[in-house]
């Protein structure tokens, strides 16, 4: 049985795009569930490097402040609108995304039905918040190599969440992956859990070595989630008729790239942004995928949670992670 709805609700509204400065822990109404949409009371949120972009306006999103920030997150459905998905999903726990409104840094939130995902029993909450961006992420990337008969793979941010999840995945399918960091402790932190092949960008020779490595182990595909010089370095060092996914800009440096690789060298550039995958699916298909990375979410998809933080402490929190994201996520739990 559901409980009692309330009228007022806790949220962190963002009032302009001056990163977390401009966060605010304000009261206003709960929202109403219109068609197509279900009422979430929101049990934990996440805080990922989307959302910090999307404080300093520098996310691709067709929102505007005042706005509730917050992409991801679980709870559980307590109001739905017209529609048969809503009313298969009133009562029960889910990890949802955020549509074009309000996000997930309150107390409640509404969403398209078709943006939730059904938790199963053994799920917690918080591996339910954190279930929907990063680990789909590492999910599709490795099976978009697999289809491209990738015998190697190269990424950057190795040691992010996502870094880490992939490098995990491909362990388990033997699939060797090239890792790139840019700290020593980011190098160790990927020699503590088996990586075998690690490179910091940062160290002298690095061109040279990620050349030799890549020609070595004949890798043909990378993810690159960082921008900027590295990405043409990349792009460079695999053999020909590679592919270089760009998912993120975590540089905020367009990638810089010798065009002749493409041309002559049958290379290929391609982006991957999650919110464009997930509208290019069916239900069905992110239900089957979303079943498989939930029996994957505490051992190879698990994530690292550094902090759990209630609405108040969020923003200090926030900012926390900002500076240290590679210690593990931040978790909002509203209520």
């Amino acid at each position: 049985m559901t409980t009692a709805i309330p009228k007022m609700m806790k949220a962190l509204q963002l009032n302009n795009f001056d990163g977390t400065a401009a966060l605010e822990l304000v009261e206003k109404p709960v929202p109403q569930p219109q068609a197509g949409e279900v009422l979430i009371k929101i049990s934990a949120a996440s805080v990922n490097p989307s959302d910090l972009a999307f404080l300093n306006g520098d996310y691709k999103s067709q929102k505007k402040p005042p706005i509730v920030a917050g992409f991801e997150g679980s709870g559980e459905v307590v109001a739905v609108g017209a529609g048969l998905l809503g009313r298969y999903l009133l009562g029960k726990r889910v990890a949802c995304v955020a549509a074009d409104g309000d996000g997930t840094w309150a107390q409640y939130m509404i969403t398209k039905s078709n943006l939730c995902l059904p938790l199963q029993k053994q799920i917690t909450d918080e591996q339910g918040a954190a279930l929907l961006i990063n680990p789909f992420t590492a999910y599709v990337l490795v099976s978009l190599a697999e289809k491209a008969h990738a015998k190697a793979l190269v990424q950057t941010a190795a040691a992010s969440q996502v870094g880490r999840m992939v490098e995990r995945l491909c362990q388990h399918k033997e699939l060797p992956v090239i890792n790139i960091v840019r700290r020593d402790e980011q190098a160790q932190l990927l020699r503590d859990m088996g990586a075998r092949h690690i490179l910091n960008s940062s160290a002298d020779g690095f061109e040279g070595q990620l050349s030799s490595l890549c020609q070595q182990l004949q890798a043909s595909y990378a993810f690159c989630a960082v921008g900027g010089r590295v990405t043409g370095q990349i792009l460079k060092a695999l053999i020909d008729g590679g592919t270089v996914n760009i998912y993120g800009l975590l540089s905020e440096e367009l990638p810089v790239i010798d065009t002749l690789q493409l041309l002559f060298n049958g290379k290929q550039m391609i982006g991957f942004w999650l919110p464009v995958w997930f509208a290019q699916q069916n239900i069905l298909t992110l239900l089957r995928i979303g079943f498989k990375v939930q029996k994957l979410l505490s051992s190879t998809l698990a994530s690292t949670i550094q902090g759990r933080y209630a609405l108040p402490q969020a923003i200090e929190a926030i900012k926390h992670y900002a500076a240290n994201m590679t210690e593990g996520k931040v978790l909002i739990t509203p209520n």
